[in-house]
C-alpha cells in the first residue's frame, strides 16, 4: 500500500532553484511542490509528515563512478554492493552508476551479467551500469548496440594498464565510431600507460619503492598528453567524450580548449583531487599507500585549477571513483613495490558532505553543489529528471540535509567496508539527516532503516547533453 509523505518547512535546493517549499510524495514519486505556508501547501494531507525546518531538502546524490566488488591487482574492492550502497545512503547518495567489466577474450554480455548477479537483491539504493571495454573487436562492437538498447549507454576505455584494461588508439577509435553511431558515450581513463610502465620499471630499478613514487611516475604531462589524444580521436570519430577522474591542471586546459571549440567533451573530477595531494602520498611508514589511486594525487597547486574548472563548467561532474581496499592485507600487498599497491580510495559516503564544505569555503555555490553532484551526472548518463532533481514526476530520492551540524570524518564512524578513511580527522560542517529512496525512508534521523534489495536497476537513456 502506498504511503503519502509530506516534507514540510525546508529549503528546497536544486540545480536551478532555491525555495522554501513543501514536497508531497505519492507512489514513490514527487507529486507536487508548493511554497511553504500557502493555501495549496496547507491543504495537503499525508500519512506521514517529516519536519524539515532548518534543513535543506535536496535531491539524492548521483555518484556516476563507483567500483563495488571490483577485482584488481590480485584482490577485490572491499565494499560489496550491499555495504557500498548502504554507505552511499548514509552519505546522501541515492543512485550509483557502477562499472561492469568485460574480461579479455570474453563477451560484453558475460561481463554485464556477472555484475547484474553481484548487485541483484543486494543494493540499498538504486543502481545502473557502465561497461568497461577491455577487448574491442568486431563482435564486441556489435554488442555495444545491444547494451545501449538495454539501458547501458556508456562505455569506458583505458589508455592505461597495459595487459589488463588497455586499448590502443585503433581500438579506441573504433569504439568511438560505434558510440557516435549508437548514441553511447565513451568514457576515457586518460593516462599514457605505455610510457608510465617504462617509468615504473626505471623507478623500481633505482630502488624507488615507496608509495610517493606512484605519483611521481604517473606524470602530469602523461595525463595531459592522453587527454589531448583522446579528444583528437573523438574529433576524428565525430563522437562525444567524457574524461574520468581529471586530476591535473594541464588536463583541465586540454578539456577547456576543446570546449572552447564547441566540441562535445566533458570532464569529471573527484573529491580526492580537490581535498588531498601528494603530501598524503608522502606520509611515512607506508601510510601513503592509503592514497594510491590512478590518476594519482597531485601537488596542492593543481586544486585551484580543478575548482576553477568546476566553476567555469570545463569540469561538469564530481564523482568518487569509489574503489576501496583495506590498508591491512590489501594496500600492504605493495610493501617494497609501489606498483603492487591496489589502486583506489574509499569515498562514496563522503562526497556530498565534502562538497557542502566546499560551498562554505567559497569554492562553489549551493546550487552548483547540487548541479555537479546530482543533476549533471543524472543528465550526463541519461537518468534525468527521474534522478537528480526534485520535481513533479521525479523519483522521490530526497535528502534532508542539516547545514549546521558539525562532524569529524573518521573510519571509526563511517559505514564503508574499509579500515581507514582518506579524510581521517577532517572537521566539516553539514551532515545528512534523513534519506528517502523512491519515497521509502532509508536513513531516518541518522538511523539506517533501509534494506538490501530495495535498490533497483535503472536502465538509462543516452547522454542528455547531445
Amino acid at each position: 500500500m502506498s504511503i503519502r509523505t509530506l516534507i514540510r518547512g525546508g529549503l528546497v535546493v536544486t540545480a536551478s532553484d532555491e525555495l522554501h517549499a513543501d514536497v508531497l510524495i505519492e507512489d514513490g514519486r514527487v507529486a507536487a511542490l508548493a511554497a511553504h505556508g500557502t493555501a495549496a501547501a496547507d491543504a495537503w494531507t499525508a500519512d506521514r509528515t517529516i519536519d524539515a525546518t532548518g534543513k535543506y531538502v535536496i535531491p539524492g546524490g548521483v555518484d556516476a563512478h563507483t567500483h563495488m566488488e571490483l577485482p584488481f591487482g590480485g584482490t577485490s574492492a572491499s565494499d560489496t554492493f550491499e555495504t557500498g550502497t548502504r554507505a552511499a545512503a548514509w552519505g546522501g547518495t541515492t543512485t550509483i552508476v557502477d562499472f561492469a567489466v568485460q574480461s579479455v577474450g570474453r563477451s560484453l554480455r558475460e561481463g554485464l551479467d556477472t555484475w547484474y548477479a553481484k548487485a541483484d537483491g543486494n543494493c540499498a539504493v538504486d543502481y545502473a551500469f557502465h561497461m568497461i571495454l577491455s577487448d574491442v573487436n568486431e563482435r564486441t562492437l556489435k554488442e555495444m548496440d545491444h547494451l545501449v538498447g538495454e539501458g547501458v549507454t556508456s562505455f569506458k576505455l583505458f589508455m592505461a594498464y597495459p595487459g589488463v584494461f588497455y586499448s590502443d588508439d585503433g581500438q579506441i577509435l573504433r569504439a568511438m565510431q560505434r558510440g557516435a553511431a549508437n548514441g553511447g558515450l565513451i568514457m576515457m581513463h586518460a593516462e599514457n600507460g605505455i610510457a608510465i610502465d617504462v617509468l615504473v620499471e626505471q623507478a623500481l630499478a633505482r630502488g624507488e619503492t615507496d608509495p610517493r613514487h606512484h605519483g611521481e611516475v604517473r606524470k602530469v604531462l602523461l595525463e595531459a598528453e592522453a587527454t589531448h589524444r583522446a579528444i583528437q580521436l573523438a574529433r576524428v570519430a565525430g563522437a562525444p567524450l567524457y574524461v574520468v577522474h581529471v586530476s591535473a591542471e594541464e588536463a583541465v586546459a586540454e578539456l577547456a580548449a576543446a570546449r572552447d571549440k564547441g566540441l562535445p567533451v566533458f570532464g569529471e573530477t573527484c573529491p580526492q583531487y580537490l581535498f588531498l595531494s601528494t603530501d598524503n602520498l608522502e606520509e611515512p611508514d607506508f601510510q601513503g599507500a592509503k592514497y594510491v589511486c590512478s590518476t594519482p594525487l597531485r601537488p596542492k597547486e593543481h586544486q585551484a585549477a580543478l575548482w576553477r574548472g568546476l566553476r567555469t563548467n570545463d569540469l561538469q561532474v564530481v564523482s568518487t571513483d569509489h574503489c576501496p581496499f583495506c590498508f591491512r592485507g590489501q594496500k600492504e600487498l605493495g610493501r617494497g613495490d609501489f606498483s603492487k599497491i591496489p589502486n583506489g580510495l574509499p569515498g562514496v559516503e563522503n562526497r556530498m558532505d565534502l562538497l557542502h564544505q566546499a560551498v562554505l569555503d567559497g569554492h562553489i555555490s549551493r546550487r552548483r553543489w547540487i548541479e555537479i553532484a546530482c543533476a549533471t551526472p543524472a543528465r550526463m548518463f541519461g537518468l534525468y529528471p527521474q534522478k537528480g532533481t526534485i520535481a513533479p514526476g521525479s523519483d522521490a530520492d530526497i535528502v534532508l540535509y542539516d547545514p549546521h551540524a558539525e562532524q569529524v570524518i573518521s573510519a571509526e564512524t563511517h559505514h564503508m567496508n574499509v579500515d581507514y578513511s582518506a579524510y581521517e580527522g577532517r572537521r566539516i560542517t553539514g551532515r545528512v539527516d534523513t534519506v528517502l529512496s523512491r519515497g521509502e525512508i532509508v536513513i531516518d534521523q541518522r538511523e539506517f532503516t533501509g534494506r538490501a534489495g530495495h535498490g533497483a536497476f535503472v536502465p538509462r537513456a543516452t547522454c542528455q547533453y547531445l
